[in-house]
């Protein structure tokens, strides 16, 4: 248990006690104390003052006095300040942890508990190869799962692949006209970076021809629409006549836009993508066989590239497997008066009453939406793993689909749906600005890889710290330096929060970044190189930093069940930067080999051995490694 959880259990007990009153552990604030006072930690008194009837002053003395004269092993004193009742925490206490931990192999790591969770992630469309925006979902996926395996958590990682669809066939229409053959082991590019590139070929021949269809839409040539889509052309068309685009720039561009997509949707390219589609589903093996081909080369090319960032799966869905998945689920959601059929047969579900709006669910023709095949997966994984929590690691532009899918489930009465949770995170940006995949400007993951570790070599050897090392050992080293810098960059930062990557700054040994929190553990090592600890008994007289590096030790199992709990990887680096930050402030100011006495080598010794110990893990929980000697 750690300190602020006994902190908080000895305060609820004095509390019952001293004022014959009950109160749940966790509404109790614990925080660390402000270092003009004197005490380690800071019991927030005021949710308890008007419930206890006492001023904040005499609550504070009360509760201070009980506390300490109880708990004389972990309290040495108290103080109160104005509705705050800091604690003073014995250095026995901290020596006694730090002798009993050090050698635990295992620190910060919680026991087995009997809850069984899936994160799925990176769900990549074999149309194009992975890029920036998957790095930061693999990264956050891959990582929350080794964090709340280290909660004590069962974990099973999945990822689904979205290997059917329209986007799909467009990377094989363009194959088809442009490719003459084309193969991977011909060109010598990677599968996904092959099929990527005439994804982006048929954008290019989609904007020509559009232009074409466009032009046709203006001058009023609307042979081949049906009845419907003329009227609706008509009217956009008028309505654009009637808007001054000085006046009205908005609407303007909104008019164009529409009838911008009418003519994408009406070339003669996306019209064969279509037909492509449809023989696709209606089992036409010339098409399935190009498919197959196609898709095998992307697999390739993923496997190459998540083995290079440390991306692993329990469990790979294919859409092409679900994509008639869930029907039986809407079939009892109508049963069940859940879900109801509109005239054309459509079916959908009404959820203005928990603030949304209708959702369709299946179309009119009986064939299936993506919320469809969600609920199939959903039940599916549930069957196949019996899990208490399925976390869906998607970016945040699915909030809405994801609610709905959870209300859905619930309102069915599933038995795993309050276990359906979304990692939501933001979109990451470069300094230029936004991606597009369609027209090619997406920066590809291996591109990015190649990248920092390219920057990795010159700032090493800007900094003279390449001698000793063999060429492989420098491969390693900047490998290792690269994708530590672009992991703790994209993990750095909450989920939630959209995100500017820059190279540069990611890898400055300085600063809030992956490479100082190597560096440390590095400089950590060449002292234990020279001398090892001789597990002897500890003073208890710490200075200062001493004791602060000891204080967030102790934290560290809370931080990753804390880190665990909020699906947060974030908590995990900030903890991991404060922790290096804080043993370099120390080594600064004292010697380890030239301490003032055995007993205090001994106890820095110990401190450096956990500390390094403990960066590696918590790196590590990153997907980060953390190299001997830098």
């Amino acid at each position: 248990m750690s300190v602020v959880a006994k902190i908080k259990q000895v305060a609820a007990l004095a509390i019952a006690h001293l004022y014959n009153f009950q109160i749940d552990e966790t509404g109790i604030l614990v925080n660390a104390t402000k270092p003009e006072f004197e005490g380690e930690y800071t019991i927030v008194l005021f949710a308890f003052v008007k419930q206890l009837r006492k001023s904040p002053e005499a609550l504070g003395q009360e509760l201070g006095k009980f506390i300490v004269d109880n708990n004389g092993d972990l309290f040495s004193g108290y103080n109160v300040i104005k509705g705050f009742l800091n604690l003073s925490i014995t250095p026995g206490y901290w020596t006694t942890f730090l002798h009993g931990e050090f050698a635990n192999e295992a620190f910060g790591k919680s026991p087995a508990q009997h809850k069984k969770v899936m994160v799925e992630y990176s769900s990549p469309n074999t149309n194009k190869p992975l890029h920036l925006g998957h790095l930061r979902n693999n990264f956050l996926g891959w990582s929350t799962a080794e964090i709340l395996r280290a909660s004590g958590n069962e974990v099973i990682k999945t990822c689904i692949v979205n290997d059917r669809g329209i986007h799909i066939c467009k990377s094989m229409i363009a194959w088809q006209k442009h490719a003459n053959g084309a193969t991977p082991e011909i060109t010598g590019k990677k599968g996904d970076h092959l099929v990527g590139d005439y994804y982006v070929k048929f954008e290019e021949d989609l904007k020509a021809q559009a232009v074409t269809v466009l032009a046709q839409l203006q001058d009023r040539k609307l042979e081949g629409f049906t009845k419907e889509e003329e009227i609706k052309i008509m009217a956009l068309l008028n309505a654009l006549e009637q808007v001054n685009p000085g006046q009205n720039k908005e609407k303007y561009n909104e008019i164009k836009s529409e009838l911008n997509e009418i003519a994408r949707n009406n070339t003669p390219i996306m019209k064969e993508a279509k037909q492509m589609l449809l023989k696709w589903e209606q089992g036409d093996e010339k098409i399935l066989s190009l498919w197959r081909k196609m898709n095998n080369w992307v697999y390739a090319g993923f496997d190459e590239t998540y083995k290079r960032i440390g991306s692993n799966f329990d469990k790979i869905y294919y859409e092409s497997d679900l994509y008639l998945l869930g029907k039986d689920i809407v079939e009892e959601g109508l049963q069940k008066g859940v879900l109801f059929r509109k005239d054309d047969g459509s079916v959908w579900i009404d959820l203005t009453a928990d603030g949304l709006d209708e959702k369709l669910v299946l179309r009119r023709d009986g064939t299936s939406v993506y919320i469809t095949q969600d609920l199939g997966l959903a039940q599916l994984k549930y069957k196949e793993y019996g899990i208490d929590e399925s976390i869906y690691v998607v970016g945040d532009e699915q909030n809405y689909h994801l609610k709905v899918l959870k209300l859905i489930m619930q309102k069915l009465g599933a038995p795993y749906a309050n276990g359906i949770t979304h990692l939501s995170y933001g979109m990451v940006e470069l300094p230029t600005g936004k991606m597009k995949s369609r027209e090619g400007t997406v920066v590809d993951a291996d591109d990015l890889v190649d990248a920092m570790i390219e920057i990795a070599k010159q700032k090493t050897k800007e900094q003279g710290k390449t001698e000793g090392f063999t060429d492989s050992e420098l491969r390693e080293l900047y490998e290792t330096i690269g994708m530590g810098a672009l992991k703790f960059f994209l993990l750095r930062v909450d989920p939630k929060k959209r995100m500017i990557f820059n190279p540069e700054e990611s890898i400055e040994l300085q600063g809030f970044t992956g490479p100082f929190v190597q560096y440390t553990h590095a400089r950590i090592k060449s002292i234990l190189r020279k001398e090892q600890p001789k597990a002897l008994p500890l003073s208890t007289d710490l200075l200062r930093l001493e004791k602060d590096i000891i204080i967030i030790l102790e934290q560290f199992q809370a931080v990753i069940k804390e880190s665990g709990n909020d699906h947060d990887p974030s908590k995990i680096a900030i903890y991991a930067f404060n922790l290096a930050k804080t043993f370099n402030s120390f080594y600064t100011e004292h010697s380890i080999a030239n301490a003032e006495t055995e007993e205090k080598k001994e106890l820095r010794l110990q401190l450096a051995v956990l500390t390094a110990r403990t960066i590696k893990t918590a790196m590590g929980l990153l997907g980060i490694a953390v190299p001997e000697r830098m």
